[in-house]
């Protein structure tokens, strides 16, 4: 029968899918089938013949999703030449046919973000030689966000500039446009900005694109930043025929500059707007379901709606109070190991910070539960946690020359590769640790006298934070170590970026509490390591809750559950309450996350920035469903 996919939607579905005309909103909340709805809307239009394969535009955010939507459709329908892809391949595309237009060719080189910050640090260079180099980064963001709210150069008006850093900034915005076109290159935000300038300046390039696109589909549409929701007015406006697909109650993202807004005020965009609301979910228990709307039900900004299910309503969610973070990290561990009816690849433990994961890859490894980090590199495997570690190493075995390479020039000292090669081959040339290659080149006349200077400098401090490790315990020895390098004095430099890697030091300087001296540390630091190499996908995911967006599991534990964990210290600072509220999206996220089974826990005191805290429940704790919810009874405890 001709419409026989209809068969398979349910009835919001299926209206989602026939509704062809005009501009829609799917409100897809968590597990209700948003993907099938679209792929089979795209083949519904092609089969009707409404329109061409080729007058379709599709976009998404990744890649994988572009893939599988793709997928989807061909098993429906033939749907060679649809425009299907993310915003920046579709925007990529558009741009390589009118290149000109800004001052480009057609060939031009997409430049990554290293690439970026080098442009950046070599315009900084020319214009301000004193300039600290540790800002590139910073200036480099600044110059990010306002392509992401559209702004070119000569939009930024005085209100953008409120620091002397942005000031700085929009000068050096300037040159690294001219610089990019010299080079015939662009970068990511380049790619809808330049979209943008083109469609709103070009009346017949613009109206070839919406004569050509006769119907546009948005998934994840909640997640769209300003340059986004420019992009897609410019191409709607004539057809109309707009469907965008999303849940305003997953957006999760505004720190990358997503606007919750863009889906809120649809409707006022397009007055003539129908609104769908997809609320079947076809994952969760009910009692995940009902906890997930009752937290969720706290914000005030949010398009209403209410997830249900026929599924069974499943175990309580269960709720762990600890003495402290260990206690719940060994608890955890304890109860994965009894849950035998899931494999470990059926679980996850998905916490607020990065910072969080450390305690439980210790007990993971220490239960011999095989896991891995998604979205991010394992606690161990950071690079600010790697180069305190190869101070210690340093510090500890002279000899170790990896270690020694890795700090040399961490944080800058002025040391480039042409030192390291001449002290690579006076190490190779006498057989000898690149330590003692290091003071053959200071009493040589090989380099200049500055660089012998901060050469000496560095090895006396070696020899001084020696005595450190044997005077001091382990944790307050690394603290001094690494205040004396310099090495947290140019984090703090780099500002909001530099902080998350800040706490992961201070994590990693509570890690040492339990350790008598470094070495036993960096031997307890090789067996971290070494479940890397366990070659299985049968393994216990941890991830942040960001990174989990998108994926379900059939156990889920979400620790942390403490006022300035979760919801996060920064949400306080904003008066608007609108941080608060993205917090609680972050919270109805990770429990929609759970098919089957869901553990929310809490500790009573938490080692934080090496030190321990007293902790106050979460508020989202105080917001759970008393019906929905047990108390699971434990007796373990750490100290």
């Amino acid at each position: 029968m001709e419409n026989d996919y209809l068969s398979l939607l349910n009835k919001e579905q299926e209206a989602a899918v026939v509704n062809t005309s005009g501009p829609t909103l799917i409100l897809a909340g968590a597990g209700t089938g948003k993907t099938r709805t679209i792929t089979t809307r795209i083949a519904h239009i092609i089969k009707c013949g409404l329109a061409f394969a080729e007058e379709i535009l599709a976009v998404t955010f990744t890649n994988k999703a572009a893939n599988e939507m793709l997928l989807r459709v061909l098993e429906l329908t033939d749907a060679s030449g649809m425009w299907l892809g993310t915003f920046h391949g579709i925007a990529a595309r558009i741009l390589r046919s009118h290149a000109e237009v800004v001052g480009l060719k057609s060939n031009f080189t997409i430049i990554n973000t290293d690439d970026q910050v080098q442009v950046v640090k070599n315009i900084i260079n020319e214009m301000y030689p004193n300039y600290s180099s540790e800002k590139y980064n910073v200036i480099t963001g600044i110059i990010q966000k306002w392509k992401e709210k559209g702004l070119s150069p000569k939009d930024i008006v005085a209100s953008e500039l409120f620091k002397q850093s942005y000031v700085t900034a929009l000068t050096v915005y300037h040159h690294y446009q001219e610089r990019l076109k010299f080079l015939n290159s662009a970068d990511f935000g380049d790619l809808l900005l330049y979209n943008v300038q083109i469609l709103s300046k070009n009346n017949d390039i613009l109206s070839y694109y919406q004569d050509k696109f006769k119907y546009i589909m948005v998934d994840e549409y909640q997640d769209t930043n300003t340059i986004q929701y420019l992009w897609l007015q410019l191409l709607a406006q004539k057809h109309k025929n707009i469907c965008c697909v999303g849940d305003d109650d997953q957006s999760i993202y505004s720190w990358r500059g997503a606007e919750v807004e863009n889906i809120l005020k649809f409707s006022d965009d397009f007055p003539e707007a129908k609104v769908i609301r997809l609320e079947c979910n076809y994952r969760s228990t009910l009692h995940i379901l009902a906890t997930a709307s009752c937290i969720i039900n706290n914000n005030k900004g949010r398009l209403e709606k209410t997830l249900w299910t026929q599924s069974s309503s499943g175990q309580k969610v269960g709720l762990m109070k600890f003495w402290d973070g260990k206690a719940e990290a060994k608890y955890i561990g304890e109860l994965i190991l009894k849950l035998s009816e899931y494999k470990f690849s059926d679980t996850a433990v998905l916490v607020r910070a990065g910072f969080q994961t450390r305690v439980f890859e210790e007990y993971f490894v220490k239960y011999s539960i095989p896991y891995k980090i998604v979205g991010g590199v394992k606690f161990y495997d950071r690079q600010e946690v790697k180069d305190i570690i190869a101070y210690l190493r340093v510090i500890t075995n002279s000899s170790d020359d990896l270690a020694f390479e890795r700090i040399i020039n961490r944080p800058k000292r002025g040391i480039g590769a042409t030192t390291l090669k001449k002290i690579y081959n006076i190490a190779q040339e006498n057989n000898i640790s690149f330590i003692e290659a290091t003071k053959i080149l200071i009493d040589g006349k090989q380099v200049t006298e500055r660089t012998k200077t901060t050469l000496k400098y560095l090895l006396d401090k070696i020899n001084s934070w020696k005595e450190l490790l044997t005077e001091f315990p382990l944790s307050e020895a690394t603290k001094m170590i690494a205040d004396q390098s310099g090495y947290i004095e140019t984090l703090e430099s780099e500002g909001a970026a530099g902080l998350p890697r800040i706490e992961n030091i201070k994590e990693l300087l509570s890690a040492l509490n339990g350790f008598s001296d470094a070495i036993n540390f960096l031997e307890h630091i090789s067996l971290v390591s070494d479940i890397d190499s366990v070659s299985s996908d049968n393994t216990v995911y941890v991830m942040t809750l960001h990174a989990a967006k998108g994926l379900e599991f059939s156990c889920v534990f979400l620790p942390g559950w403490e006022e300035g964990v979760f919801p996060h210290q920064r949400s306080f600072d904003d008066k608007t309450g609108k941080s608060l509220e993205e917090e609680r999206r972050l919270a109805y996220v990770g429990v929609t996350r759970a098919k089957e089974r869901l553990y929310i826990s809490c500790a009573g005191r938490r080692e934080i920035n090496n030190m321990w805290q007293t902790m106050r429940n979460s508020r989202f704790i105080r917001e759970l469903p008393a019906e929905n919810v047990e108390i699971v009874k434990h007796n373990v405890s750490c100290y």
